[in-house]
């Protein structure tokens, strides 16, 4: 257990390096006073420009990627070494934690972003096979609806149901990614109450069946 422990907490640290946030400070700017307020990729985008969206995302989704593919497979000696510990439960514990991290960042008053680039990366180093539902699910929703956080809780959904289907029986990837989209529901809240009075921003330029006089 000590290596589960030690490798979730550098996962944890690993996600509180928010990339809007650490760009942001380089640049004198701190984005969660600009904009909708998050400190995600989607308002660097609309606050700062392209390149720099691009960049907290590249950021953002590497970090995903590495909590669960480099992470788990470091090397420990012995006490913190456990043998016996299944890489499973590492590789689920260091996923979770890196999107946690870039949530609740330590380094940034625990004030980060809503964890949606942070997941894609977790799910293309854990289980790439689901990122085809995953992104299909984002593009319609948006298309359709105009709404990004819609697109992203749902498309954490669209997850959970193909790691199901895929899973031949094996629960825990299901259940990571259930688990995940709780979480995403839970850091769109704010975007789910704006839905309901219908305050919510709007991506016109990716809203495709958007009426005609909007």
């Amino acid at each position: 257990m000590l290596e589960l422990g030690l490798k979730i907490l550098v996962a944890y640290l690993l996600g509180a390096l928010v990339g809007s946030l650490v760009l942001g400070r380089l640049r004198g700017v701190d984005i969660r006073a600009m904009g909708s307020g998050n400190a995600g990729a989607t308002n660097a985008f609309r606050t700062q420009g392209k390149a720099f969206g691009l960049a907290v995302f590249v950021i953002d989704v590497a970090k995903g990627v590495l909590a669960v593919t480099w992470l788990p497979i470091v090397p420990l000696p012995a006490p913190w070494h456990d043998p016996t510990l299944s890489p499973t439960w590492i590789d689920l514990g260091c996923g979770l934690a890196v999107v946690v991290g870039h949530v609740f960042p330590v380094w940034f008053d625990f004030r980060g972003g809503k964890g949606a680039a942070t997941m894609i990366g977790v799910l293309a180093g854990l289980a790439p096979r689901l990122l085809a539902p995953t992104v299909i699910a984002w593009c319609l929703v948006v298309a359709l609806s105009g709404f990004v956080g819609l697109a992203t809780m749902l498309a954490g959904a669209a997850a959970t149901v193909a790691a199901a289907f895929l899973g031949a029986g094996d629960w825990r990837l299901p259940g990571f990614c259930a688990t995940l989209t709780v979480f995403l529901v839970y850091t769109h809240r704010a975007n789910i109450a704006r839905m309901r009075v219908g305050t919510e921003h709007r991506a016109r330029r990716l809203w495709l069946l958007r009426p005609r006089s909007t």
